[in-house]
């Protein structure tokens, strides 16, 4: 399975490099912003496979 960094779905432009901190803290907080959503979405994948798992084993004790 290959993954891509949440980070460098866009790419910086070279100037970031030679930017003001104000700008830098856009892109920070734009990174941060992505991986919160991608928590997110993995932590309601779990749990939607963790109610499916409970569901099934429900049914397989016999409904009790």
């Amino acid at each position: 399975m290959v993954t891509k960094p949440a980070a460098t779905v866009h790419q910086l432009p070279s100037s970031i490099l030679h930017n003001s901190g104000a700008v830098r803290s856009q892109y920070t907080r734009e990174a941060s912003r992505l991986m919160v959503q991608l928590i997110a979405r993995k932590f309601r994948s779990w749990n939607k496979r963790a109610v499916a798992v409970a569901n099934d084993i429900g049914q397989v004790q016999g409904g009790h």
